[in-house]
């Protein structure tokens, strides 16, 4: 029988959608985080098993990992939980998982590829929302052009976010944006550039942020000039660009804990509803030296939804062996076209 996949962080936001979609496709994970009540209370109507260990407990994270085929880690923020699952998943020789949209992680987990090699195990972080559309997009377009030299990703749609998506944007806040320029992350200046994009649905103005793929891009292409963009509106563009002047204050533990506070006063994620009547759009343009460029772009459903149906999918290659050990992005791992695979979801090459 194949060993069971360990869901860390199931009774979060995500994770319960990510249950959710486990459980219509067949998959009966191992429940596991910090909160024993809440674990064996989503637990029970499925008959599924529980294993309550913290991260920073080893030896609890030894027993929740024996005799898994994989971790699929949904408990963020990633830039202080995915170190000690990392490093638990080398120890027990398990594949990792999880649904990180950080630049520094992607970082951390492809410096840690002798690791996994030597350990004989996958690491793919990024396996939802982010990054999946977009580096699957971008390996995409690199196919189609392979001296391209700069890559430029989009996307707009989805819904508010949920509290784990929330803390995450707390954490980076005042950091500035980020680009890849020569092969190297560079820091720029938040709301650095924009532009217009035409999205399948209409054109939209689009703002630099720092999204994994000025990370994973470049693992996944090797193109060296990488820049990503959300939609936004004008208000939103002008609220970015005064967040500069505030850069200072919004990296300070008082302005951080108070916004956690706040946040912990609002819903945990986005209603069904919402999910439901919204779709997610991604648009990628890649050009080489001559001046050559090509374009295309997805249309799938949004973040949130799409995060649960990748992880789930990517969780079941992994299970079902194959994969190669070491550090991978979605697109390597998993195949270029691995976005198809999602229901509803729709890519057009574009003149």
């Amino acid at each position: 029988m194949t060993p069971p996949l360990l869901l860390y962080g199931a009774n979060g936001y995500t994770g319960r959608l990510v249950l959710t979609e486990a459980l219509a496709r067949g998959v009966r994970p191992i429940l596991a985080g910090r909160n024993g009540d809440a674990l064996r209370t989503l637990a029970a109507p499925h008959g599924l098993e529980v294993r309550v260990a913290a991260l920073d407990d080893a030896a609890a994270m030894r027993t929740a990992l024996a005799g898994t085929g994989a971790v699929l880690h949904c408990a963020g923020p990633f830039i202080h939980t995915a170190a000690p699952m990392l490093e638990a998943c080398l120890a027990a020789r398990v594949p990792y998982l999880d649904i990180t949209g950080e630049i520094a992680v992607f970082e951390a987990m492809a410096a840690a590829d002798a690791r996994a090699k030597a350990a004989g195990i996958a690491v793919i972080p990024g396996v939802g929302f982010d990054v999946v559309p977009t580096d699957c997009l971008a390996a995409h377009l690199k196919a189609r052009l392979s001296g391209a030299t700069t890559l430029e990703l989009a996307f707009s749609g989805g819904t508010g976010p949920s509290h784990g998506t929330a803390a995450t944007v707390i954490e980076g806040m005042g950091q500035g944006g980020a680009v890849r320029r020569g092969g190297r992350i560079t820091r720029v200046p938040t709301a650095w550039r924009t532009r217009r994009v035409e999205f399948a649905d209409k054109p939209r103005l689009c703002v630099t942020i720092p999204w994994g793929d000025v990370s994973t891009a470049f693992h996944s292409t090797g193109i060296p000039d990488i820049t990503t963009y959300m939609a936004t509106t004008p208000q939103g563009l002008r609220s970015l660009r005064l967040m500069r002047l505030a850069e200072p204050l919004l990296r300070t533990g008082f302005v951080k804990g108070f916004l956690r506070q706040q946040l912990a006063k609002r819903p945990a994620g986005p209603s069904a509803e919402s999910l439901g009547r919204t779709r997610s759009q991604v648009w990628g343009e890649v050009t080489d030296a001559a001046g050559r460029s090509v374009r295309a772009r997805l249309s799938a459903p949004t973040g949130y939804a799409l995060t649960a149906m990748s992880a789930v999918r990517a969780a079941e290659r992994v299970l079902a062996g194959g994969i190669p050990a070491g550090f991978l992005t979605p697109s390597r791992a998993f195949g270029t076209d691995f976005i198809l695979a999602l229901p509803d979801t729709v890519r057009e090459d574009l003149p």
